[in-house]
């Protein structure tokens, strides 16, 4: 007899089914020779090798820990609060105790009835999966609860060894999804071979665990859909309950999902779900839900009354997300600082040798990570930057960022800057990613141009090499020679043998002779640039180094140029400057910031080793307490006082303006500050383009003041800094010795000077002027009595003339070199 096409492809499927049942029912019988009769039934030859080929088999698995959150904390009013979690599969483990007792009967009834009585697998259950593979429905197992937790452990296992980076080339990321799948196959796949090793496994697991354990661990770890695994991630996002408060038909229906978890799911429409979805009623999954109800009556586990009432209820989802990523801690003003955390988990060697160790542990999670934020003074930070900086603006690309950190100890307390943090690849206008704060390896910029902030590295400089603050220095001339620099790392050959270039003071009272106090106090560039001619500018940038402040962008090389002693050429972070000035106040002992507290494992509360600040001397204590004598002036008397508090609080800080076309520019605007206890660094600028904030008006958003924005870093800072005064307080900075004030041969005065503090002027509240208002000027300051010896007397001579009317030359330095 002869047979048609298609009658021999149903022969051949035929005969594979068969071929698959007769293994399968071979199986069968190898399994209870091996697990209930062996002695009596292990005679036959057939049996006796399927045995002991069975037992050969590997049957000890590693049960690793599943992903669950990561959790970051900050604090508030002295309490730890939650600010954001981090999940790659949304999972929260809980103990037998926090499940209802209606999702474990639940689970039983309908997955595996003899859960409790069999071994590691159900043998009658085998015995069906093969009769339904020979009737065609393809190769069936018949699992126990006890193999589903074997293969989920498995799959588990795949997507912790094989993960794939979605943001990796197409080329790497394909070939990791290849590898992921083929571990798939391996741990999940239909196959006869696959599931005798998963038998083998589960009967290894049943000797080595309590039913309880193994049927805890199989509802903690299996998928109900989506990025939703175990039954608490499950109640939260499905009903919005916990696993323990699941009543009997939220329990029925969540164990309904499992068994076609990507069908069965609640949390669809009819357009993405045809067969359960809210417009049927979910009658697919309420379906399956009501022959959990029945199969619960035939175990006994509830009365046919109560299922009857059950199943009259309707399916009612309370569909609730959970957050994952920084995006949730913006809520508390925290999604830079959150991301900044996350990149420090991702970036430092404590938390893993490798970057795939990094980035497993962050993966695996199930650690609670209390971090330095301090958010009452952050949302503080964040309400001043937000009061008069718009998140985006229609005149240029504006940007401002604060951070604060504490002086010994390098905790970052505060982290905010004027934009909404957003993970989404197209922003929307005012919103970004990229942290203006830290430098570009911890997911920051590449920094901003310092202007006259890094001028009290010059002047560590200068009183190392045996200088004064009272030294007298003519910086009457705008013009200086390449050839009187030397920028050069171990030599004093000039930084160029020719050209000229020019540089602009902020206005033609200050040019003439001054002490390097008042140079310091009233930030004149003549006067810093004629210190960096006695100076090697190698030196100063080490020293700035040393004490935290360096390229932000790592690749690109520091500029040791002659405009690099105003703060031109060289982009840094805020963060490097705050640990520079809590240096000062340091005693001149650096600290590298940290951000991160403890870290605790979620399940057995051990600590996990966080990394520790490294503190340096990097300037003699001596020198940085002149500094600060110095630096204290510039916030009584100075450019800095508009950001006084003036609440009693010693307050050292020196300001900075960067800008192209002279000072006018103010492209970039700094205030970095210290106290004994905390310092603080706010920047105010173009995050790219070139435009004056000098020419630019701000209004505050719930007073309607307008301020000047050259100085809106002033203002924005104020209260940030009063606040930080209130909670940490301050004491004196330490004296400096005469001989750095006035030389070896002075006296130190009797008395610290003081100062008149002007009074801080209100700014209109009406709308912007056409042009910029008179900025205040400081009152003449008493300074401590001059020293014997000597005295410098200007020559005879009348000022010269405002810089706009003498053009500057090409200067060779790759950046402006006008600053304030």
């Amino acid at each position: 007899m002869s047979l048609s096409g298609n009658s021999t492809g149903r022969w051949n499927k035929l005969s594979k089914a068969f071929g698959a049942f007769l293994g399968l029912s071979l199986l069968a019988g190898v399994l209870v020779g091996a697990l209930l009769a062996p002695a009596a039934i292990a005679g036959t030859t057939v049996t006796k090798q399927g045995v002991e080929a069975f037992n050969s088999l590997p049957d000890y698995l590693k049960i690793e820990p599943p992903d669950q959150y990561t959790s970051f904390y900050a604090t508030k009013g002295g309490q730890p609060v939650k600010i954001a979690q981090f999940y790659f599969q949304n999972r929260v483990d809980v103990k037998w105790n926090q499940v209802s007792q209606y999702v474990k009967d639940a689970a039983v009834s309908t997955e595996d009835p003899r859960f409790y009585s069999e071994g590691g697998i159900d043998v009658l259950g085998i015995l069906r999966g093969a009769a339904s593979t020979v009737s065609g429905n393809g190769v069936q197992g018949g699992s126990s609860i006890t193999q589903q937790y074997v293969k989920n452990v498995l799959v588990q296992r795949c997507e912790a060894d094989y993960p794939v980076d979605a943001n990796a080339p197409t080329k790497t990321r394909d070939a990791q999804q290849t590898k992921l799948d083929t571990c798939y196959s391996d741990a999940a796949g239909q196959t006869v071979p696959r599931k005798i090793q998963e038998i083998r496994y589960a009967t290894g697991v049943a000797k080595q665990y309590p039913k309880n354990d193994i049927l805890l661990g199989y509802l903690n770890l299996v998928g109900f859909g989506g990025q939703v695994y175990g039954v608490e991630a499950a109640a939260k996002y499905y009903f919005n309950t916990t696993a323990a408060k699941l009543t009997l038909n939220e329990s029925a229906t969540l164990v309904a999902i499992l068994n076609n978890p990507a069908n069965l799911r609640i949390d669809q429409t009819a357009k993405t779900n045809v067969s359960s979805n809210p417009s049927n009623g979910f009658k697919a999954t309420k379906d399956r839900r009501n022959y959990v109800l029945e199969r619960m009556v035939k175990e006994h586990k509830i009365t046919a009354s109560v299922a009857a009432a059950t199943e009259k209820q309707p399916i009612t989802p309370h569909i609730t997300p959970t957050p994952s990523g920084c995006q949730s801690a913006q809520q508390y003003d925290a999604g830079f600082f959150c991301s900044y955390v996350q990149q420090t988990v991702l970036n430092n060697s404590a938390f893993g040798k490798t970057a795939a160790d990094r980035q497993a542990l962050f993966r695996q999670g199930g650690i609670n990570v209390y971090t330095t934020l301090d958010l009452d003074l952050q949302n503080t930070a964040q309400a001043s930057m937000d009061s008069y900086l718009p998140h985006s603006d229609p005149a240029l690309d504006l940007g401002g960022a604060q951070t604060s950190m504490e002086v010994g100890t390098g905790k970052v307390v505060t982290m905010v800057e004027n934009k909404t943090y957003s993970e989404s690849p197209d922003p929307p206008a005012g919103s970004t990613s990229v942290n203006y704060v830290t430098p570009s390896p911890y997911g920051g910029s590449i920094g901003f141009q310092m202007g006259s902030s890094f001028k009290p590295f010059v002047l560590a400089d200068w009183l190392e090499n045996g200088h004064t603050l009272y030294q007298g220095i003519n910086g009457t001339s705008m013009w200086f020679n390449n050839s009187s620099f030397k920028s050069t790392c171990g030599s004093n050959a000039p930084y160029s043998d020719s050209g000229t270039f020019q540089v602009y003071n902020d206005t033609s009272s200050e040019y003439g002779y001054h002490t390097v106090l008042d140079g310091t106090t009233q930030s004149i560039n003549t006067i810093y640039m004629n210190m960096a001619e006695q100076l090697n500018l190698c030196d100063v940038h080490q020293l700035a180094k040393k004490m935290g402040v360096d390229s932000g962008n790592p690749s690109t090389p520091w500029f040791t140029g002659p405009s690099s002693a105003i703060g031109s050429g060289n982009d840094v972070s805020p963060l490097q400057v705050a640990q520079a000035y809590a240096a000062f106040a340091n005693g001149g002992t650096s600290c590298t910031p940290i951000v991160i507290n403890s870290i605790t494992r979620v399940d057995t509360g051990a600590s996990v080793p966080v990394p520790k600040t490294t503190c340096t001397k990097a300037i003699p204590t001596d020198v940085a307490n002149a500094v600060l004598y110095a630096l204290k002036t510039v916030m009584t008397s100075g450019t800095g006082i508009l950001g006084n508090p003036n609440d009693g609080v010693p307050l050292a800080g020196k300001t900075g303006t960067a800008g192209v076309n002279g000072n006018a520019g103010a492209t970039q605007n700094w205030i970095a500050t210290t106290t004994s206890k905390v310092a603080q660094v706010t920047w105010v600028g173009n995050v790219e383009g070139t435009v004056g904030l000098r020419n630019q008006y701000f209004t505050n958003s719930q007073t309607g003041q307008v301020i000047n924005g050259g100085d809106a870093k002033l203002i924005i800072a104020r209260p940030i800094i009063a606040a930080l005064n209130a909670k940490y307080g301050g004491a004196q900075f330490g004296a400096p010795p005469a001989s750095l004030l006035y030389g070896g041969t002075s006296q130190a005065p009797v008395t610290t000077p003081q100062f008149t503090v002007p009074t801080v002027p209100t700014a209109p509240t009406t709308t912007a002027p056409t042009t910029a208002p008179t900025q205040p000027q400081p009152q003449t300051t008493t300074q401590p009595a001059a020293p014997p010896a000597p005295v410098v007397t200007p020559p005879a001579q009348s000022a010269p003339p405002a810089p706009a009317q003498s053009p500057p030359p090409t200067i060779p330095a790759p950046g402006p070199t006008a600053t304030q």
